[in-house]
């Protein structure tokens, strides 16, 4: 299987034109939100040359206390269940794919290790995982810019009356045309179609999956089954080809209580 040795962002070119742009409206605490990314990142392999995407928080927690990011408490024993939303604006300002690493790496954090990612100090730890700069992370989680981030973040939600998670809406090229909202976590086949019909072409050029080695330069960190939908193989014959990478010392085994990650050594 040539095409199966498996990266966090496909670089292309700066100004390569994208006829759709995908909201993908998401709370990080939410379990489904969880499983859409595996539908997200074949989407973007597939057909990522046909559309941009933003992530828009929506957490439902729309009453922020101002005082709780002020830098004059102690944040260090600090839980609340915004901050999982609040960290992960914060990360954002380091880039959008520090963003997504991070916010990644929470949810495994919460649904893979159960692990209390409203507490400020386990956000410190995911940050480290996620290879930001600690200092900067700190400061911005404190900062005015974060707070706008996430306000604006809310206002999305509300002005396109979003009221369940996930949901994605699709618009295309036509400023005109109204977006198509999806409410809800739906196969991967129901996006795929969705997007279709949006582009008005009878057919999508589909992108054939990198190999292993690229794959995981672009997602630091995957789940056998999110492999296995990738390359249209089983779990089992994905973990076999996963297995031979570990062999050669190219990927890392890691057993989670819940699921198999597997990340570059």
């Amino acid at each position: 299987m040539s095409n199966l040795d498996l990266v966090e962002e496909v670089h292309e070119p700066v100004n390569t034109f994208k006829p759709m742009e995908l909201y993908v409206f998401v709370d990080p605490l939410n379990p489904e939100c969880w499983e859409l990314q595996g539908v997200i990142r074949k989407l973007q392999i597939e057909y990522g040359h046909y559309f941009s995407m933003r992530i828009v928080l929506s957490t439902q927690l729309f009453n922020l206390n101002k005082n709780i990011l002020s830098a004059n408490i102690d944040t260090e024993n600090l839980t609340h269940p915004v901050l999982p939303s609040v960290a992960i604006k914060a990360a954002e300002l380091q880039g959008k794919r520090s963003g997504n690493r991070f916010l990644h790496k929470l949810q495994e954090h919460l649904f893979l290790q159960s692990k209390d990612v409203s507490s400020y100090s386990v956000l410190l730890e995911i940050a480290k995982e996620a290879e930001l700069d600690q200092e900067e992370f700190k400061s911005d989680f404190h900062s005015v810019h974060t707070a706008k981030a996430f306000q604006c973040d809310l206002q999305i939600t509300r002005e396109m009356e979003i009221n369940e998670v996930p949901s994605i809406v699709f618009f295309n090229e036509c400023i005109e045309d109204e977006g198509v909202k999806v409410s809800g976590l739906y196969s991967y086949d129901v996006y795929q179609t969705i997007l279709q019909e949006m582009m008005g072409e009878e057919s999508l050029n589909r992108q054939t999956p990198p190999p292993l080695d690229d794959l995981f330069t672009k997602y630091t960190t995957m789940a056998t089954r999110e492999i296995a939908s990738i390359y249209n193989i089983s779990e089992q014959t994905a973990e076999c080809e996963l297995k031979k990478q570990v062999l050669q010392q190219k990927l890392e085994r890691i057993s989670m209580p819940k699921e198999t990650l597997w990340k570059v050594k």
